[in-house]
C-alpha cells in the first residue's frame, strides 16, 4: 500500500482533530468501512482490539470516536473485544492475519498482550495503546498511548473525598486482574486520609454486585462512601444498594453514562471522573494513519492524556447533551 499521498492530505488529517467532536455518524458497526462525503479514500485497514464488549456504555463512546476518525480519514476500520485476556490476544493475532495495517489495543492484561503485540511489531504493523496499560505500552513496542493515567485520576478522587469529609470508603473493583482498576484504587488509597476497603464485584452480575455492596454496608456502619470504577456499576449496583439500606452514603464513579448524569443532576452522586473515551477512540486511529502515511509519532515518547476531568451537579446538564450525542 502506498505510504505517502502528499503533505496536503497529511495537513487535512491533522486538521481533523480540532473538529472531531462535531462529527456525525460512525463508520458502520464493528465490521467497519469508511469514506464518502468528499473525503479522499486511503487504502488502510485499522483494527482496534479492546478488553471489553465494544457496545458498552463506556466502550460505545470509544467505538464512536474510532469510527468517526475512520470516516473522516477515509479508511476501513473494525473493532473487536473480549474480557478474557486469552481471547483478546487471539483477536490481535486475527487482526494481524487478516492484514491489518495498524492496530490499536488496550493493555488491561499486559502479559497476555505482550506476545501478539510483539508479533505485530515484528511484522511491521504499528501499534498504539489506549485506555489501559499506561506503564506497559512502551515495553510492548507500541508507538504511542492515548488514555488517562489511572493512578493520577485515583489520586484526584482521593483528594475530592477528603474535601467531602469522608472517613471510610469502598473501592468497588468489577474486573479481576485489570491493572488500570488497581491503579485507580491505589491512587485513592495514597491520597485519601481515611480508610479504603477494596470490594470485588462482578460486571456481568449487576444484581449480585448490588447484593455484595448492600451486605458490605450493612456489615460496617462506618462506611460513608463508595467509589465504583465503571458507570454501570454505579447506577445499576451501588446506587440501588445504598437506597435499599437507607444509609447516607456518598457515591462517586469513574466514567460517564446517561444514568450517571441523571444521578448527578438529582444529587444522588458526588461526581464522576471523565476520561474522554471519544478521544481514546479517535486519536489512536489518527495516530496510526499518520504513522503509516508519514512516519509520524505523537507524544515524544510520553502518553497522550485524556483525563481526568470531573463532572458534578454543576456541569452535568451541559455534559449530558454531549453524552446524548455519543461523544462524551
Amino acid at each position: 500500500m502506498q505510504r505517502s499521498r502528499g503533505l496536503a492530505a497529511l495537513a487535512v488529517a491533522l486538521g481533523l482533530v480540532a473538529g472531531a467532536c462535531t462529527g456525525g455518524g460512525g463508520a458502520g458497526g464493528s465490521d467497519g468501512g469508511a469514506g464518502g462525503g468528499g473525503v479522499a479514500e486511503r487504502d488502510y485497514q485499522i483494527s482496534m482490539v479492546i478488553h471489553s464488549d465494544p457496545s458498552g456504555t463506556y466502550w460505545g463512546v470509544v467505538k464512536k470516536g474510532a469510527e468517526d476518525a475512520a470516516r473522516d480519514l477515509g479508511i476501513s476500520f473494525d473493532i473487536q473485544g473480549s474480557a478474557d485476556p486469552a481471547q483478546q490476544a487471539d483477536l490481535v493475532e486475527s487482526a494481524i492475519a487478516s492484514g491489518a495495517d495498524g492496530i490499536a489495543v488496550t493493555f488491561a492484561a499486559p502479559d497476555a498482550m505482550a506476545g501478539p503485540v510483539a508479533e505485530a511489531v515484528e511484522a511491521g504493523i504499528p501499534v498504539v495503546g489506549l485506555d489501559s496499560g499506561i506503564n506497559d505500552w512502551k515495553d510492548a513496542g507500541a508507538i504511542g498511548f492515548v488514555g488517562q493515567d489511572e493512578y493520577i485520576a485515583g489520586r484526584g478522587v482521593g483528594e475530592r473525598l477528603n474535601e467531602e469529609g469522608l472517613s471510610k470508603v469502598i473501592c468497588a473493583i468489577h474486573e479481576v486482574a485489570n491493572v488500570a482498576l488497581d491503579d485507580r484504587c491505589r491512587g485513592i488509597e495514597d491520597t485519601f486520609e481515611g480508610e479504603v476497603v477494596r470490594l470485588q464485584i462482578q460486571f456481568e452480575d449487576p444484581a449480585g454486585s448490588q447484593a455484595t455492596i448492600k451486605s458490605a454496608l450493612e456489615a460496617d456502619p462506618d462506611i460513608d462512601g463508595i467509589v465504583t470504577l465503571n458507570p454501570d456499576m454505579a447506577t445499576a449496583s451501588a446506587l440501588p444498594a445504598i437506597q435499599e439500606t437507607g444509609r447516607d452514603v456518598a457515591l462517586a464513579t469513574f466514567d460517564l453514562g446517561p444514568d450517571v448524569l441523571t444521578a448527578l443532576e438529582a444529587g444522588d452522586m458526588l461526581f464522576a471522573v471523565d476520561a474522554q473515551p471519544y478521544l481514546q477512540g479517535y486519536l489512536p486511529v489518527l495516530m496510526l494513519v499518520l504513522n503509516l502515511e508519514n512516519l509520524n509519532t505523537i507524544g515524544g515518547g510520553q502518553a497522550i492524556l485524556t483525563g481526568p476531568g470531573f463532572v458534578t451537579a454543576e456541569n452535568a446538564a451541559t455534559v449530558a447533551q454531549l453524552v446524548e450525542a455519543g461523544t462524551r
